[in-house]
């Protein structure tokens, strides 16, 4: 491992170096067990991009100490499971999937099982994970992964199970291995944890307050990426907009996108999650200004009402959102903007919600990710009372979906005959097709050979539908 950055996050580096040495002993154990053969380790992610890029760091370590990975749960000799607190349905699906995991383990005794991420954070959880599933080995929560060969030691050595979870305001560590999950596509974690504490939101219970990378250490991660081929680079943070605030406010996210913009090579930059209260005109015209900023802003509104924004605990309201959408669309026209949208919140009343409609209807968004509302244990909105019946809130959710699928229908509609430079991502629902996404973040499928994955074409749109475009490559 590297020496980590040096500010106030930092982890001391006499304890990197003994992850280090755990590292070495981990590489004797499994040598001593496996050889010839390399463990196998079957890593899952739940949840967001940020645990997406904490799932790419947890396999590049286990890489780093010998395993190999493998999409077989039969297979494993490791099952590790990178959890999601967001939502209850989130929880809800780990807790079945590892119900599952116990027949595979009666089967196979040595197998380690273990469980991370957000999840884990919350004491009812891990509690839980105690004492009704026995057979999980190893259980850390979201600032410790860097501890994972130490971890890993003990389970093997003592037999016995780990639970670690840590808590405090979290730390940075850089220089951690990574095994990134695409070769052309590429997450780079700019901030973790958040200072926000909406009201309905676990994030910064279970991942800290905010704490921001160096500004060095960004732009040469970014630097190291376009050398190697990698054409989209998506900076992550639960709020990107207020980066820097806790290292040095001269260099906030605006000069982050300008001095990454400024990197040599044919690459597109994408950031999320933008938040209201920090979102600035400095960084709109940052976006105007950059070519290789995508033109695609995903600013989440959750409520067109003032007062359920106050319960909400968002430090913004309606008119301070619009006013950011217009300015937006003037400096940027054909911007595409999305947005996350909360449908039910606890004494939301129908007049309410059709704020949020007539939000809808004023900015015309690419799309939406809508949810209703699902309290989380240790938030102040789960306390609140909530008499709107389930039947009402579903109603409320479809009547906000269908006014969305018609704007899309619409936005799409109009795109029929334009030609869009498109980074080709994979194969398309259909033989002989591929797909990528316009920078405007809208999924575009055409015929072209696989060959073409990873790379810029320009496509134009033949026929447009509700969610997706079809169209032709461009000779």
């Amino acid at each position: 491992m590297k020496t980590e950055q040096s500010n106030r996050f930092s982890v001391d580096p006499a304890e990197l170096q003994r992850q280090s040495e755990y590292s070495d002993m981990v590489r004797t154990v499994l040598s001593a067990r496996f050889a010839p053969d390399r463990p196998k380790a079957f890593v899952h992610t739940y949840g967001c991009q940020g645990n997406v890029s904490d799932g790419e760091k947890i396999k590049g370590i286990l890489c780093d100490l010998g395993f190999a990975l493998t999409d077989d749960l039969q297979q494993a000799d490791l099952v590790l499971y990178n959890t999601c607190a967001i939502r209850e349905h989130a929880q809800d699906r780990v807790f079945g999937n590892v119900g599952k995991l116990k027949p595979i383990k009666e089967q196979k005794r040595s197998m380690l099982i273990a469980l991370c991420g957000c999840m884990m954070q919350q004491d009812y959880v891990a509690e839980k994970i105690k004492k009704s599933y026995p057979y999980v080995d190893l259980v850390f929560g979201t600032h410790v992964i860097y501890k994972l060969p130490e971890f890993l030691y003990r389970c093997f050595c003592s037999g016995k199970r780990v639970f670690d979870l840590s808590g405090g305001d979290g730390n940075i560590v850089e220089g951690l291995p990574v095994h990134r999950d695409g070769s052309f596509k590429a997450w780079i974690p700019i901030m973790y944890g958040c200072n926000n504490f909406c009201s309905y939101c676990v994030v910064p219970l279970v991942r800290g307050r905010e704490r921001s990378r160096s500004f060095e250490a960004v732009v040469e991660e970014a630097r190291d990426l376009v050398n190697a081929g990698y054409k989209e680079l998506t900076l992550l943070g639960q709020n990107v907009n207020s980066y820097n605030k806790d290292l040095d406010p001269s260099l906030r996210f605006p000069a982050l996108l300008r001095a990454i913009n400024a990197i040599p090579g044919d690459f597109i930059i994408r950031f999320m999650t933008s938040h209201p209260r920090d979102c600035s005109k400095e960084l709109l015209q940052a976006m105007a200004d950059c070519e290789k900023v995508a033109k695609h802003l995903h600013l989440p509104f959750q409520s067109g009402n003032d007062r359920v924004l106050r319960e909400m605990n968002r430090h913004y309201d309606s008119a301070k959102y619009l006013s950011l959408i217009d300015e937006a669309y003037r400096l940027m026209p054909e911007l595409s903007v999305t947005s996350d949208v909360i449908v039910g919140f606890p004494g939301e009343t129908a007049d309410e919600f059709e704020d949020t409609l007539s939000i809808v209807r004023r900015v015309r968004f690419t799309s939406l990710f809508t949810f209703i509302f699902s309290p989380r244990p240790g938030t102040k909105a789960a306390a609140l009372e909530d008499p709107t019946p389930r039947e009402e809130k579903n109603r409320r959710f479809k009547a906000l979906t269908d006014l969305q699928e018609s704007i899309a229908a619409q936005r799409t509609a109009a795109m029929r005959g334009k030609t869009y430079r498109v980074l080709v991502e994979e194969p398309g629902r259909e033989e002989g097709f591929l797909s990528g996404r316009t920078e405007g973040n809208v999924i575009i499928e055409f015929p072209a050979d696989a060959s073409l994955i990873g790379t810029f074409q320009y496509v134009t749109v033949t026929e447009p539908k509700t969610w997706i475009l079809k169209g032709e490559l461009n000779p």
